[in-house]
């Protein structure tokens, strides 16, 4: 299973009921935080998590509004003894970016692996997350995320028989390895059913629609996007500014054939934004608010 919990939902600057953008994903023991705006740490004690077990950070660009809390949260793993290695995924200047920050956090038990993105899309399989970046249409350069759980075919016993594999091999062909046993190999395909459905979250922050984004979204089984905009008249300022209204998000989504959608990094200006779902859901029926700390357990099928 995969959990997912929206941490900070604000643009731009944290209100008293909403901290600075950031997500979190829980897989197998592993966490994956995308973005960090200011006050994730505040958030993450208040959903109940903790910040020892994030392995992966990606960053979608380095607006502050998106990355002014990594210092913080920095110092606070190290000082937790954390050791093991950190991976930090994001557009290019990562390195550059994280290291100026890390001028008030110079000192860290743990050490940091940069992958600066390049291209449109670039996948990267870690902790087992397939991440997906993709280019999206901000004013500068920013990624959206797919996070893909996959999952490998069922294990036939009766053609392992057939095969007269040995019961002893059974388990590591089961987890899609390939195995030598007595001068003959043995291979997952030989045992294994066809790939079966996984689990698919997409987040995307700051850009206008794109063809990049549907298509990365395409049956996810949720989306969390950007609504910076609830108001009609603030439309133009939607295009002006590289932002998204809640209408354009449920068009996306509906596009993408998303199962779910979940809309984030409002304005401050957006003082009641639920007054403007009933639109939303005339465009996307199955859209809601997220909310700081708005938690998701996501199962694989069957």
């Amino acid at each position: 299973m995969l959990d997912i919990c929206l941490l900070g939902t604000s643009g731009m600057m944290p209100l008293p009921n909403r901290w600075l953008t950031s997500m979190l994903a829980r897989y197998n023991g592993s966490s994956l935080l995308i973005d960090c705006g200011e006050g994730t740490q505040i958030a993450l004690k208040e959903a109940g998590f903790s910040s020892y077990p994030i392995d992966i950070m990606c960053f979608t660009h380095y607006h502050a509004d998106h990355i002014s809390g990594l210092p913080g949260l920095l110092l606070s793993m190290g000082n937790a003894e954390r050791t093991r290695k950190l991976t930090m995924i994001g557009p290019k200047g990562l390195v550059r970016v994280v290291e100026s920050l890390r001028v008030i956090a110079p000192e860290l038990p743990f050490e940091i692996e940069y992958i600066e993105l390049a291209g449109n899309t670039q996948e990267i399989d870690l902790n087992g997350y397939h991440i997906t970046a993709f280019k999206v249409n901000h004013n500068v350069t920013c990624y959206g995320y797919t996070i893909d759980i996959t999952r490998i075919g069922r294990f036939d016993a009766e053609a392992a028989k057939r095969a007269d594999i040995p019961l002893k091999c059974w388990n590591r062909l089961q987890h899609g390895e390939a195995v030598e046993y007595e001068g003959r190999t043995f291979t997952p395909g030989m045992v294994l059913g066809p790939p079966r459905k996984g689990i698919k979250v997409t987040y995307c922050t700051d850009t206008r629609p794109t063809e990049s984004l549907v298509k990365n979204a395409a049956g996810s089984d949720l989306l969390i996007c950007e609504g910076m905009y609830a108001e009609p008249e603030k439309q133009q300022s939607a295009k002006e500014k590289k932002h998204m209204t809640f209408y354009e998000a449920a068009h996306v989504a509906k596009d993408a054939g998303v199962k779910e959608l979940w809309l984030t990094h409002f304005s401050p200006s957006l003082v009641a934004p639920h007054q403007y779902m009933r639109d939303v859901e005339k465009i996307f029926k199955n859209a809601f608010l997220g909310s700081d700390g708005r938690l998701l357990t996501l199962n694989f099928p069957d």
